[in-house]
């Protein structure tokens, strides 16, 4: 079931960036930001000793691509849409990710965060949610 719900993400978002159909409303699509972060889901379903590595490159490659409030605010946006429609989350594994990958946030991750507040420009970081 897992791997089922990892190929309709992943066609998904592949499908949204040949088409550029724009699922959120910022220079970084949510098709692209949703491909980036696929590499996380198992990890997150069933959190091990150490987050795999293609996980943690897609998690510091979208913190370096959103540089811009719309940017954050959209990724942000996406991944926390993204993540309430996907069953099994280790809700802890999520809060915790960033920080095993090397991405430090001033504030907490959950599915409840505004996406619209804790945007600072002087922090160039990303909201992430799965």
């Amino acid at each position: 079931m897992s791997s089922s719900m990892l190929v309709k993400v992943t066609c998904f978002a592949m499908i949204c960036l040949v088409l550029g159909i724009p699922l959120a409303d910022a220079a970084i699509p949510c098709g692209q930001v949703q491909l980036t972060v696929t590499p996380c889901l198992s990890y997150l379903r069933r959190p091990g000793p150490a987050v795999p590595a293609p996980c943690c490159n897609g998690i510091r490659s979208l913190n370096n691509l959103a540089k811009t409030t719309p940017d954050r605010q959209s990724v942000c946006r996406c991944l926390k849409s993204t993540a309430l429609s996907l069953p099994g989350l280790n809700l802890p594994a999520a809060a915790s990710i960033l920080a095993k990958c090397g991405v430090n946030l001033p504030y907490k991750i959950s599915p409840s965060i505004d996406c619209n507040t804790y945007i600072s420009l002087n922090q160039p970081s990303i909201y992430f949610l799965l």
